[in-house]
């Protein structure tokens, strides 16, 4: 059985949740529960601080973790990075006051910066140079300027409108972080095993993201034609119709191509066309 740890609450929660439960896991999961025991796989779900995370990992409580890439190098715990699950994306920034003259980061040199996240931002400062001091809090960093606690900040951005509501601007990108899936590094041969079915699982859902399933209708004669414009895993799959100058064309279009792909193919004269949410992609 594999005991994963997962946030309890806050912003990975309710993805992590949705990822499973698209994995054919899922949990009743109570306001106070710390343990619970998933259907769908023999796996328990450890309920725990984000921050609390990548030490259990480390320590072998978890066999394996849900948590932000953020915490993992903050925490610098021995754990092993399984792979990236493509949410809860954002990315961890040095911030000023709209009306300080900025730049470069030679302006941080004896200045206080405030931050929850003092160990990535110690090795960023020491790898450039900078001599500057690091206040610790935790809780609404972006306001310790206006209040005097310091004179910028080190904090997770995600659409900048927080920074903006403050007076601060993005100035320096430190770390781009994203949901990470995480492992004790001595697993033993048979929990092995069960991560790589968990994997199989996720990168499945991971990559048919973004994907639609397109089916339509095709004059014989285009064929050749749809097949320079339509992107496949291998080949389109062709069907031929009772009608013998049609043909049936079936393939998966990336989201972000399907209406400039759907023009061409109607250009060169397809029809009845059907676009389908594709749940996952298994290879």
């Amino acid at each position: 059985m594999l005991r994963i740890a997962i946030q309890a609450k806050g912003r990975l929660n309710e993805k992590t949740m949705s990822l499973l439960a698209d994995a054919g896991i899922s949990a009743s999961v109570g306001s106070r529960s710390l343990i619970a025991h998933a259907k769908g796989a023999d796996v328990d779900l450890l309920l725990l601080r984000d921050d609390d995370i990548p030490q259990a990992v480390a320590m072998g409580t978890a066999d394996i973790g849900i948590v932000g890439l953020n915490e993992v190098e903050e925490k610098n715990a021995n754990v092993e990075r399984v792979m990236d699950l493509g949410f809860g994306g954002c990315r961890i920034s040095l911030a000023v006051p709209r009306e300080a003259d900025y730049k470069g980061l030679e302006w941080f040199n004896g200045k206080r910066i405030a931050t929850s996240y003092p160990a990535i931002l110690s090795r960023f400062l020491d790898k450039n140079g900078i001599k500057a001091k690091i206040h610790t809090i935790t809780g609404s960093v972006e306001i310790a300027p206006a209040i005097g606690m310091a004179d910028a900040i080190f904090d997770i951005v995600s659409s900048g409108g927080t920074l903006v509501q403050n007076g601060l601007v993005e100035v320096e990108s430190v770390l781009e972080s994203q949901a990470v899936l995480i492992a004790t590094p001595e697993l033993s041969e048979e929990k092995r095993e069960e991560l790589d079915n968990l994997c199989f699982r996720f990168r499945s859902i991971i990559e048919s993201r973004g994907m639609k399933y397109v089916l339509l209708n095709l004059p014989k004669s285009s064929l050749d034609k749809a097949l320079t414009i339509l992107p496949s895993m291998k080949s389109p799959t062709v069907l031929h119709l009772a009608d013998p100058d049609w043909l049936s064309i079936h393939a998966v279009i990336p989201e972000s191509q399907l209406w400039e792909r759907i023009s061409r193919l109607k250009a060169i004269g397809a029809e009845d066309i059907l676009v389908l949410v594709l749940e996952n992609i298994v290879k």
